[in-house]
């Protein structure tokens, strides 16, 4: 896969609706408006098993907002806040 291809499949996990099934592709926790500085963020995500390479599936939105999301990674099953997951690019 080139990089202008995979730049356009690639997306936030915090834009993905239920039902959703892909592949992390990297943790990019800069700018994603957490109240956690982006080292601390990326090492919680990390902690989780928000890892590269690990699948994902979004299980659960909450009523209000869509917020929060229950994501199973891997076998087990979390549940992250949407600007969280906006750090965790999958494709």
């Amino acid at each position: 896969m080139t990089d202008g291809i995979e730049a356009t499949t690639c997306f936030p996990l915090g834009e993905a609706r239920r039902g959703y099934c892909g592949v992390i592709r990297r943790i990019e926790a800069d700018a994603t408006g957490s109240a956690l500085s982006a080292a601390e963020l990326e090492s919680r995500l990390i902690e989780l098993g928000f890892v590269e390479g690990a699948r994902v599936e979004v299980l659960h939105e909450g009523a209000v907002g869509r917020d929060p999301i229950a994501v199973r990674v891997e076998n087990i099953t979390i549940a992250v806040r949407r600007r969280e997951a906006m750090a965790i690019i999958v494709g």
